[in-house]
């Protein structure tokens, strides 16, 4: 179990680094037209948000998440103190984009909030993803990985669409991590949520528009980073490249918007699933971090 978990992080990393070349560029034709198709990192020539930023390195979402690896293996566990306070120092000099949720959370740390209440009302699922690193000591607990993939969320991204799909990435990331095909990984983890949940339609629409293009499918919900947007962009490419990671990954790029926070996700799925060997090396390879993410997550070459 522990090696597909780790496969799912290496996976997901690669996810956000590939993402960062045409992360929030929403012409698909400005990208088509710039790369052909991007199955290559690159740096951020055509992404305005992330200029700055060198080939292999992450967006801000891959940034945080990297320091949420890094204070899990520091503290052992997942301590929010620690996160916050890390996470706060790393805003107070960050060579990257600061989004809107950063800054509202930063206010309202400023102001004396706890970490429990300073999080934004975005609706972004950008918090959600972040929360890949804690399946590396919660992939077999799956009320505390769930407890803790809601608490690191809710830090910034203090909204229920977002939170829940921390807790449903969680529990789909186990079930993955136990054995079971990814699509049986979603609908058992769709189980668990209420019908009334405000994300349970959104699961469905993205199970359903499997047999549509892909580009066609992200369009239609919307290449936006927010979750009504986001997480059936993001459960379509788990569903319909399920067994091939690669694809999935190119696929959520060409599409356009939000990829990285798609990306995240869908690697970390497909990544438990189909094991380290469908990460393309060149990727790992190409990634600046990629050393340090082997050492902090205890993975060996």
């Amino acid at each position: 179990m522990r090696a597909k978990i780790q496969a799912g992080i290496m996976a997901a990393f690669t996810a956000d680094a590939l993402a960062l070349g045409a992360h929030w560029v929403y012409d698909i034709a400005q990208i088509k037209d710039k790369y052909g198709r991007l199955d290559f990192m690159v740096a951020p020539e055509i992404a305005p948000f992330h200029k700055g930023k060198k080939k292999g390195d992450f967006t801000h979402y891959g940034d945080q998440m990297f320091l949420l690896l890094e204070s899990l293996a520091y503290c052992s566990g997942f301590d929010l103190d620690n996160f916050s306070t890390q996470w706060k120092a790393m805003f107070e000099d960050y060579r990257g984009w600061v989004d809107g949720a950063t800054k509202e959370t930063l206010a309202n740390l400023e102001a004396g909030k706890s970490p429990q209440k300073a999080g934004s009302g975005s609706t972004d699922l950008g918090g959600a993803s972040r929360m890949v690193p804690l399946a590396l000591f919660y992939g077999e607990d799956r009320e505390t990985f769930m407890a803790n993939a809601e608490t690191q969320t809710a830090m910034t991204h203090n909204h229920t669409q977002v939170i829940q799909s921390a807790r449903f990435f969680a529990s789909a990331a186990i079930e993955a991590a136990e054995g079971r095909k990814p699509l049986d990984a979603l609908e058992m983890a769709q189980k668990e949520l209420s019908s009334n949940s405000p994300i349970y339609q959104m699961i469905t629409d993205g199970l359903e528009s499997v047999d549509k293009e892909t580009t066609q499918a992200i369009a239609g919900f919307g290449q936006m980073c927010e979750t009504q947007a986001a997480l059936p962009g993001t459960i379509h490419l788990i569903s319909k490249y399920s067994n091939d990671l690669k694809t999935a990954m190119v696929e959520n790029v060409m599409a356009g918007g939000d990829s990285s926070a798609r990306g995240i996700l869908c690697g970390f799925i497909l990544g438990i699933c189909n094991g380290m060997n469908a990460v393309p090396e060149q990727w790992i390879k190409e990634m600046r971090l990629a050393d340090r993410i082997r050492s902090l997550a205890g993975i060996t070459k």
